[in-house]
């Protein structure tokens, strides 16, 4: 994978977590500039939203259980409108761009992994959500380490 600079990533916690507590409710705001191609990553128990614009291309992500299984489940709308093209775009460029955000958030929050080794065998779990039943989508985008 590595298309992940970690010189363009900036990496902010919240007061309510620490580099490796808790997991079940841990959630991540990525957000990134389109001038600077800087990522963004927010880690805390709430979504940072005061960081998502009105272009809504932000990638939501958080742990969750499922079944006794221990998940990170990812959030994207590709669509907000009824309109085709513009969703059929955005759902080209969140499935292309997801790989990075993914990778931002296991390299950005590496200290969770490293003291929780089984998160890299968890499974990611990607939401794509739009009113176009063709683009509504959950998908299995494979585990933790695929993204190390």
């Amino acid at each position: 994978m590595e298309r992940l600079d970690p010189k363009k990533l900036t990496v902010e916690f919240s007061p309510d977590v620490t580099k490796t507590e808790p997991i079940i409710g841990r959630k991540y705001t990525v957000t990134h500039s389109d001038q600077t191609a800087e990522l963004y990553l927010s880690i805390g128990l709430e979504y940072a939203y005061e960081k998502i614009t009105s272009m809504r291309d932000e990638v939501l992500a958080e742990w969750r259980t499922n079944k006794e299984e221990t998940i990170l489940f990812v959030s994207v709308l590709v669509g907000g409108e009824y309109n085709p093209i513009i969703t059929s775009v955005r759902n080209e460029v969140f499935r292309r761009e997801l790989p990075l955000a993914l990778e931002a958030i296991r390299y950005g929050d590496r200290e969770l992994f490293a003291a929780h080794p089984e998160l890299d065998n968890a499974p990611i779990i990607v939401n794509f959500e739009a009113p176009n039943t063709d683009y509504d989508q959950l998908e299995n985008w494979g585990i933790g380490k695929d993204y190390k």
